[in-house]
């Protein structure tokens, strides 16, 4: 999984998977889901995410996989 945000857009991508997405579904004003050709999740796209998400500070609890850092 990736978080990946653009200040210059102001949105937030989170990438759930490496598959390509064929379907992009709006479930709510500037929310975005995006589905694999089998209809699996694969990323959600939030736009104007400054006002919609808790920027700056991420916690991640007991998670089973390697976290990495990119500075940007």
């Amino acid at each position: 999984m990736k978080l990946n945000y653009f200040p210059e857009t102001d949105s937030l991508y989170i990438d759930l998977s490496d598959q390509a997405s064929v379907e992009t579904r709006e479930i709510s004003e500037g929310v975005q889901l995006d589905y694999d050709a089998k209809g699996n999740l694969v990323g959600i796209d939030i736009d104007n995410a400054s006002a919609k998400v808790q920027l700056k500070e991420t916690i991640l609890s007991k998670l089973p996989g390697t976290v990495r850092t990119i500075a940007a």
